[in-house]
């Protein structure tokens, strides 16, 4: 069995989801990408597929002409939005497990007609990035409320959570066919899935980064190992 992995664009960040979801010998990773030099597969050959975090999705897709807001990209990758709509496209088409992650969320939401918030604009602060003397960013820990009943409660357990932030944009209008699970304390969507679960493959999408919550050291937690297990669960039904 094999998970199809997007790459996110760094070699650093792309190798913690490897050992994040590396936890079982039998599941294989294969990269998936637009540059020939880190493509190693094909999302035909996978059984699940996972879109991993990088930078903004083009306002294209979710219907904005605005190309021009604060902390915006230096430049959009809109070979990658592409490709990974394409991928998402297959694996729906194939009926297998889909995971998005922060970027990956926010992408599925766009495909599937919903639309993004360019920047929060310092209105939610427990979701801004933090930027060390470097100029280097990592993330900041906060809270969010679980919806009972949805598939992340199961995972969970519960309706209280922490998790990690690293993320300026947010969903705006959520696509017809999702659901919030997940909201912070501050009213922003921190998780999305199928309203209706009829006849529809695992999909789970989090804004956070649990492949790097063990820089909490929380990696232990519902909100990485049990997201990463029901997952890898799902694949081996």
């Amino acid at each position: 069995m094999n998970i199809g992995l997007t790459y996110t664009g760094s070699e650093q960040k792309h190798n913690n989801y490897i050992q994040w979801l590396r936890q079982d010998g039998e599941i294989g990773i294969i990269t998936l990408s637009t540059e020939t030099k880190e493509n190693k597969g094909s999302i035909e050959d996978c059984d699940a597929l996972v879109l991993s975090g990088g930078i903004d999705v083009h306002p294209g897709y979710y219907n904005s002409d605005n190309i021009v807001y604060p902390n915006k990209p230096q430049q959009f990758y809109e070979k990658r939005d592409a490709f990974e709509k394409n991928v998402f496209s297959v694996a729906q088409q194939r009926k297998i497990p889909v995971l998005g992650i922060c970027r990956g969320m926010q992408l599925i939401n766009c495909i599937l007609g919903g639309t993004i918030q360019q920047d929060l604009a310092g209105k939610n602060t427990i979701h801004k990035a933090i930027v060390d003397e470097k100029g280097v960013q990592f993330d900041k820990a906060h809270g969010l409320h679980i919806t009972a009943g949805t598939l992340l409660y199961e995972i969970a357990g519960r309706e209280r959570a922490v998790v990690n932030s690293a993320h300026h944009q947010c969903i705006a209008d959520t696509a017809a066919e999702l659901q919030v699970s997940a909201l912070s304390d501050d009213g922003i969507a921190e998780a999305l899935e199928w309203k209706s679960k009829t006849g529809k493959p695992f999909l789970l999408c989090v804004q956070w980064h649990p492949e790097r919550m063990h820089e909490f050291l929380i990696e232990n937690t519902a909100m990485s190992a049990g997201i990463r297990n029901r997952f890898l669960a799902s694949l081996k039904k």
